[in-house]
């Protein structure tokens, strides 16, 4: 059997392309896979990014198995159609009586990144119904895809985690140094691209309650907006003290960042089905971190993560987490070592492109 990768892959400035070279290499130990070119069963990475919109086309015209990154893919319609197009696709999903709805939609689309009406209504049963099997890496996207497509077969597969070529702890140093963050400072990160969902703002305003209290608390923000309007909205707390602004890192600079902060900080609501890479990763090299609570992040052990709930008490619990962990930097180490074998244990590439294979191989007989 030879298997076709559909995928956008390096320099592509998505996670998506990153995860889909680390699991490239591993399917290729175990057999030949062509990349961007049919094959005798083809396995297609979709999510929200217009980087798929060619792998969206040829998942249909060609079905196989294809990989759910973001198991909404609303957005991905609404950055793609037309009106006439989007509000088909909708009523497509949802039902003729739904076209006053999406008609709606479509006109306060610019209100989409953050209006839970969007992430409710993840527009994935055409691309469920096509495939032969889905792929998703959470309880929470399984849910959504059997809610659109109950006949569809889904198989949940861990995202993989491919541990990085670590910086020691004298270069970690170096590279705080070079912030200006001293050795004693207990520092936070928030990293990837920066949206509404990303809970940025109340994140901000959950530092400046702990720094208040505690002198020796950092945020690291590092990653590009993906909106004026939540960059506009936070500008004057990315002034306040304790705050380093940086823009996206790649590569290299991703790991000795990741190396250099004590905690992360990776919030997702309202959530799209997803599962964060980066938590993964900073969990992984046994990282704290701090997760939204949900299906999305339910596998992972309470005595692994800090959890924060997607309601009025968010900003609140997030600074008390803060708060307890940059004063038990004993108790973070801990938790973090708890993730790092949790993920060793769960996410392992070797095992997690076994699965991959060897369902494109059943399918292909």
């Amino acid at each position: 059997m030879t298997a076709g990768f559909y995928a956008p892959l390096p320099p592509a400035p998505t996670g998506v392309a990153d995860y889909a070279a680390d699991l490239l290499q591993e399917l290729r130990a175990l057999g030949p896979v062509v990349v961007n070119e049919p094959g005798d069963v083809c396995l297609y990475h979709l999510g929200n990014n217009q980087l798929h919109r060619d792998i969206y086309r040829r998942a249909l015209e060609r079905p196989g198995v294809a990989v759910l990154h973001d198991a909404t893919l609303h957005h991905f319609f609404l950055g793609w159609l037309d009106r006439a197009a989007y509000v088909g696709e909708f009523v497509w999903n949802y039902g003729e009586w739904s076209r006053d709805l999406a008609a709606q939609l479509w006109e306060e689309r610019p209100r989409s990144a953050q209006d839970p009406r969007y992430f409710e209504r993840a527009m994935v049963r055409r691309i469920a119904e096509t495939s032969h099997a889905i792929i998703v890496h959470n309880p929470g996207a399984a849910r959504i895809v059997a809610a659109h497509a109950p006949t569809a077969r889904v198989v949940e597969i861990p995202l993989l985690f491919r541990a990085p070529e670590g910086a020691g702890e004298a270069e970690a140093l170096r590279w705080r140094g070079r912030l200006g963050v001293a050795p004693h400072v207990f520092l936070f990160g928030v990293f990837g691209h920066l949206r509404e969902t990303k809970r940025l703002l109340p994140i901000l305003r959950a530092f400046a309650r702990v720094r208040a209290v505690v002198q020796n608390a950092g945020l690291l923000v590092a990653g590009d907006f993906c909106s004026a309007g939540l960059a506009r909205a936070a500008a004057p707390l990315l002034d306040s003290p304790g705050v380093l602004r940086l823009g996206r890192l790649p590569g290299r600079d991703f790991r000795l960042a990741a190396a250099a902060v004590d905690a992360c900080i990776n919030l997702r609501a309202p959530a799209a089905g997803e599962t964060s890479a980066i938590a993964i990763q900073l969990m992984g090299i046994g990282k704290p971190t701090i997760l939204t609570s949900g299906e999305e992040t339910s596998r992972f052990p309470d005595a692994a993560c800090l959890r924060v709930p997607a309601d009025l008490a968010e900003e609140r619990t997030l600074a008390d987490h803060m708060m307890w962990l940059s004063q038990s930097p004993t108790a973070a180490r801990e938790i973090g070592l708890r993730a790092a074998a949790y993920i060793a244990a769960h996410h392992a590439p070797a095992a997690a492109a076994r699965r991959h294979w060897d369902l494109l191989c059943e399918l292909c007989r």
